[in-house]
């Protein structure tokens, strides 16, 4: 007799249980030929720690080769995966195979696991998140000729989807945490890709209306950066966390590139209205493929196999206390942990969005390209960042797989991610040239990508439990300050004439970020 293990069975916890899928081979069998059909001998029925054991399971199995056998198990054991149901494993053997063969009944597995299906869903919606913002970075210098914007009033414009996305990235962890990623993140898509389309109809209305839309665009986008630091930790465990974060955000800075590409194309074949309609349609498309292939937690999905299941189940975060309350606000201002991640969120946006909302502006008044060359020296920069965001990703797993402590990774990447462009924009006063100045700008997003692998990670080391609520509330006040660039940047050219003042304040806090950073940073359990 072969001793094996069956498969895992989800069933209500009064009900008969069925096994999900089942494989069963043997070397002088033709496992094509074989047939499975499942049962346990008892149900589960509640027992003392609410979840409930049955006394038994088996399993008949015909087909060529094989007389009478069974697949006889050594009883269910239970755990709960909700209120009405539990997800059950039976130790089982195979009985009734002519002598020699080899048995095995195992789980099937899927060829591509589930965690790569999802992380290409979450970096291919972040795509479109930046995409969707991008197209107006483009679209604005037309509009702006158009309706006489001045550079002020542009800056006004640009920061305006900040507006929403302060107030809803404070709440879009809670919201994830609450109803789950894979509803809120589909709604947040819904929303942004409608607010899309509807961005050139508002701007032939009035201002009002076009800044109505915009700060509607925000809302929905402000949920997405806290929804997926909350969702990728319960599919990937702790040393693939950072390859996670990567790739999703290495989608995120790809849509600067296929939105900085795409959109003077699309726009001169048809249009501002169609180009934003093109946009808004590959939302609804992603948003069709979402719904129907992700789950919120990988204990709910159909079509995991139990071994990346207990994988990404042994990789969590554990918190030692369950069903403890949420820090407080005193409470997490009240540590200089939390507010490192808070300063450096801070400056990590500010010089982020000056970047995106103001280089294609900058190159053309600058450098005096057209529209399309700006778009293309641009793009190079957001192409560069999204490859380094993955290498940095991968970087820092491999330096915690290979024995770094957590927080010397985080302090290590962090500092590369500050120091890096701000020495970069100190740098781009030099620049004679729009190919010197495109290569600076990648130098310093480039090296900017770290952060994701620094205080972003940072968040869910402190805080397992309340990784989206904190990223949120960080993520808003960080939007605060990136409001604020953008608004001083289009201020600082109008009074000054130049953008390099900006530049070099800038500049001036990442290093200053740094600094703090590594003083008061840590990788240990702060909220519990």
């Amino acid at each position: 007799m072969a001793s094996v293990r069956s498969c895992v069975s989800v069933k209500p916890a009064a009900g008969p249980a069925r096994y999900r899928s089942a494989r069963v081979g043997a070397a002088s069998l033709e496992p094509t030929s074989l047939r499975i059909s499942a049962s346990s001998s008892s149900s589960l029925g509640p027992g003392a720690d609410g979840c409930g054991r049955g006394v038994g399971c088996a399993a008949s199995i015909s087909g060529r080769g094989v007389a009478a056998a069974r697949l006889v198990g050594d009883g269910w054991r239970a755990r709960r995966r909700g209120a009405r149901e539990v997800v059950a494993e039976c130790s089982a053997s195979l009985e009734g195979v002519r002598h020699g063969a080899a048995a095995a009944a195992v789980p099937s597995v899927p060829a591509l696991p589930e965690r790569a299906k999802v992380v290409a869903l979450v970096a291919a919606v972040m795509l479109l998140c930046n995409a969707d913002r991008v197209v107006m970075s483009v679209a604005v210098v037309p509009l702006a000729a158009q309706h006489g914007w001045s550079s002020s009033f542009v800056g006004i414009v640009q920061s305006s989807f900040l507006w929403g996305y302060v107030f809803s990235s404070m709440v879009g962890g809670a919201l994830a945490d609450r109803y789950g990623g894979k509803k809120v993140m589909a709604g947040a898509a819904a929303l942004w890709s409608l607010a899309t389309f509807l961005t050139p109809w508002a701007a032939s209305q009035s201002a009002t209306m076009l800044l109505a839309v915009r700060v509607l665009f925000g809302v929905a986008e402000g949920v997405a950066f806290p929804t997926m630091s909350t969702f990728l930790p319960k599919w990937f465990p702790t040393h693939e966390r950072a390859t996670a974060v990567g790739l999703s955000m290495g989608g995120f800075h790809l849509g600067n590139v296929v939105s900085f590409l795409a959109t003077p194309i699309i726009m001169s074949h048809i249009g501002l209205a169609g180009t934003f309609a093109f946009f808004a349609s590959l939302g609804y498309l992603w948003l069709s493929v979402w719904l129907s292939n992700v789950e919120s937690d990988p204990i709910d999905s159909r079509t995991i196999s139990k071994s990346e299941l207990q994988l990404i189940l042994a990789g969590r975060s554990k918190s030692k206390v369950k069903g403890s309350k949420s820090p407080s606000l005193r409470e997490v201002f009240s540590k200089m942990e939390m507010w490192a991640i808070i300063v450096a969120n801070v400056i990590n946006n500010w010089g982020y969005f000056v970047l995106l909302s103001w280089m294609p502006v900058y190159f053309k008044t600058v450098y005096n390209v057209n529209l399309k060359q700006a778009a293309w020296f641009s793009a190079i920069p957001w192409g560069v960042m999204a490859l380094s965001g993955y290498v940095a990703g991968a970087s820092a797993d491999f330096m915690i797989k290979s024995g770094l402590s957590i927080v010397r990774v985080r302090k290590i990447m962090q500092s590369i991610g500050f120091i890096g462009p701000g020495v970069s924009l100190l740098c781009l006063r030099f620049a004679q040239t729009p190919s010197v100045a495109a290569v600076i700008m990648t130098a310093a997003l480039g090296l900017s990508s770290c952060s994701q692998a620094g205080y972003f990670c940072n968040v869910q080391d402190i805080a397992p439990k309340y990784a989206g609520s904190l990223h949120g509330m960080t993520n808003g006040i960080g939007t605060v300050a990136a409001i604020v660039s953008t608004v001083g940047a289009g201020y600082f050219v109008q009074w000054l004439g130049s953008f390099q003042a900006f530049l070099t304040l800038t500049a001036v806090l990442y290093f200053s970020a740094t600094v703090f950073y590594n003083i008061y940073a840590t990788g240990d359990l702060v909220f519990d």
